[in-house]
């Protein structure tokens, strides 16, 4: 292995551990429902407009170009879907589950966003990928079944997990979006254009639903986090490790990330890891590796950079 390709192996899980501390930090900022602290419609607006600044100095030093016209309608979908979309319903969601459930739910993000890729990008995906995303959505929603049993809510897909469902659709028609502009723009240009472009929304946003009650030092914490390296720096570490190491290969790096949200809501929320949602999110991640292997068709080049969109 080359110095490049082992930098770019330790960039990549610099910027998987980064991302995989989101799920926990934001649960950390929008609190429980019996403890709430931010709300999570000023947690969504906050933290891209902390990201919208950092990203309007990174273009002005880096003398980016404006993005053309043909550039506007997928950065538009990134913005609706990864700056909105997904933060919002995750946190709603963050508010009735713990991070460890909820990790086991956007395991599926790299399938979802290949899903949609095919569709939307007419690339055409094996048999095999299609049975195994299927076989990841199932295990899934099993899994929400039995956790709905286990806490005396009978069988059935609680509200918070519709939440879930609705927050990985969400990314992964971002990512997508993101995706069908990052050779022109390139990949880091694309999350600093997608966060100042939402600008005109999310600091009125932040504004209107600034908290009125005593919020604890731990929750601002916890979204200055999710502002500053989740929605931001931790793509510079991820698109440069996908860079040196090569995409195929560093991307596999992403299969940690669920394993690195559960085991980091151990000590930062108290949450008591379990055998059910281990040996699901075992489950899951196998299923998407799989499915990835026997995935899309030529995809995409950059397509892999987009599950760093989270």
């Amino acid at each position: 292995m080359t110095n490049d390709e082992t930098r770019g192996w330790l960039l990549g899980l610099v910027g998987v551990a980064v991302f995989g501390l989101t799920l926990p930090m934001t649960r950390l900022a929008t609190g429980s429902l019996d403890a709430p602290q931010l709300s999570p419609w000023f947690v969504t607006w906050a933290r891209a407009a902390i990201a919208g600044g950092l990203s309007l100095a990174y273009l002005w030093a880096t003398r980016s170009p404006w993005p053309q016209r043909a550039h506007r309608g997928p950065l538009a979908l990134a913005v609706l879907g990864n700056v909105i979309g997904f933060p919002l319903l995750l946190g709603w969601a963050l508010r009735h589950v713990t991070a460890s459930h909820a990790a086991v739910f956007t395991a599926l993000l790299p399938l979802a966003t290949a899903a949609v890729a095919a569709w939307l990008l007419h690339q055409r995906a094996r048999l095999g990928f299609w049975l195994f995303a299927g076989l990841g959505s199932a295990l899934v929603m099993v899994y929400s079944l039995l956790r709905a049993h286990q806490m005396g809510q009978g069988f059935g897909l609680s509200w918070a997990d519709t939440l879930l469902v609705g927050a990985v659709l969400a990314a992964a028609l971002g990512y997508v979006g993101g995706t069908r502009v990052t050779p022109a723009l390139g990949a880091e240009r694309v999350i600093s254009w997608v966060c100042a472009l939402a600008l005109p929304v999310t600091v009125p946003g932040a504004l209107l639903t600034w908290p009125d009650h005593a919020v604890s030092a731990s929750a601002w914490l916890g979204l200055a986090y999710v502002a500053v390296f989740s929605m931001w720096a931790g793509f510079f570490a991820w698109f440069r490790g996908l860079a040196l190491g090569g995409a195929l290969r560093v991307s596999q790096l992403q299969l940690l990330q669920p394993f690195i949200s559960i085991a980091a809501a151990v000590p930062l929320l108290g949450e008591r890891l379990d055998a059910l949602t281990l040996v699901f999110s075992l489950a899951v991640v196998a299923s998407v590796f799989v499915g990835r292997r026997l995935g899309a068709t030529p995809a995409s080049p950059s397509l892999p950079t987009t599950k760093a969109l989270t």
